[in-house]
């Protein structure tokens, strides 16, 4: 070879392996720079919905799939769907502003949903109408039904309280929040990282001010004692439910609102929340008695306590507050707007 050429050749060796001889191989792919979410919300991250489809317009140039229960997939405005689920929701008879809140959490909720992608349930419609996934939903005809003579009164109602905050949002940093709600609070509402393990800015805690004019805000489950040890052994077989019942519970760790964070059970400590699942409780704000008939769970409010409470809301706006005010109340930090890339 001539000289020239075999020069090139040892500068380009040179060039290929000087880095394996340093650095050990190949220089690494970079890392990918998506931030994950903080807590294990029901936050869904799979294919996303371009949001020119939908980002700044009114409800009704918004289109929403919705898998209904038969599998089938609909397509209706965001109008035509926030009526649906705020009518399975909330009661009708709430506060208007109430109402308004609730149109304004779901619309959001939704939102949420359509820009972070569909679940794996549903990953040919944005949402769908159960409300172990997303949202209640209820068909116009079945909420009219329902409602009897109250029925025109309750149905216009609820198209006021949507076409009154039509296409606004809650957001935090100028996205859609996961407007996650529930129905009541004992006293106030909790922290996210107190139920799904992690902090999200916008859910923290807050006072909430319904009672005892809730339905059911108080409730008992009485379970027989071979019936509780079955089941909480079958899920935690190394606890030792054996001695007198009275003892079997110690060490109560309680909630920010004085619910349950963590319980020993038979010596093995037990989140409030996988009892409340376990035992099909209301709440995790709870209190256990043991008695010669079984064990007795002492219950108040209903649901898991994150975010916007709906009897909460409606005791707000029975105080004269706007439902912009009850959305902030109970989402920290959050502004309310029409969301736009």
């Amino acid at each position: 070879m001539k000289p020239v050429v075999v020069t090139a050749l040892a500068l380009l060796l040179l060039l290929f392996l000087w880095p394996m001889v340093f650095l050990g191989g190949p220089a690494p792919a970079p890392e990918e720079s998506e931030s994950l979410p903080t807590a294990t919300l029901p936050i869904d991250r799979a294919s996303v919905r371009p949001a020119e489809e939908w980002a700044g317009k009114s409800d009704g140039e918004t289109v929403v799939r919705v898998k209904q229960a038969d599998g089938t997939v609909t397509a209706l405005s965001m109008a035509d769907y926030l009526w649906r689920v705020v009518a399975a929701e909330m009661p009708a008879s709430f506060e208007p502003e109430a109402l308004k809140a609730q149109a304004a959490t779901a619309r959001t909720y939704t939102l949420y949903k359509m820009l972070n992608g569909p679940v794996a349930g549903h990953t040919d419609a944005d949402v769908c109408t159960d409300i172990t996934c997303c949202q209640a939903y209820i068909d116009p005809a079945q909420a009219a039904a329902n409602w009897g003579d109250a029925a025109p009164l309750y149905t216009q109602k609820i198209a006021d309280a949507v076409a009154a905050t039509d296409g606004q949002a809650i957001l935090y940093g100028g996205r859609p929040i996961d407007a996650v709600f529930f129905s009541s609070a004992a006293g106030s509402t909790l922290d996210a990282v107190e139920v799904w393990g992690g902090s999200v800015p916008y859910l923290t805690g807050v006072a909430s001010p319904e009672g005892e004019e809730v339905p059911d805000y108080r409730s008992q489950v009485m379970v027989p004692l071979e019936e509780f040890k079955t089941a909480f052994l079958a899920q935690y077989p190394q606890a030792d439910l054996s001695g007198e019942a009275a003892g079997w519970f110690q060490n109560t760790v309680p909630t920010s609102n004085g619910g349950v964070e963590t319980v020993d059970v038979g010596g093995v400590t037990v989140k409030g929340t996988a009892l409340r699942t376990l035992f099909d409780l209301r709440s995790t704000h709870f209190t256990a008695s043991a008695g010669p008939e079984g064990i007795t769970f002492h219950v108040t409010g209903y649901g898991h306590g994150v975010g916007l409470s709906q009897y909460g809301a409606n005791a707000l706006a029975k105080q004269g507050r706007t439902w912009q005010e009850i959305v902030a109340w109970y989402y920290t930090g959050v502004t309310v707007g029409t969301y736009a890339t």
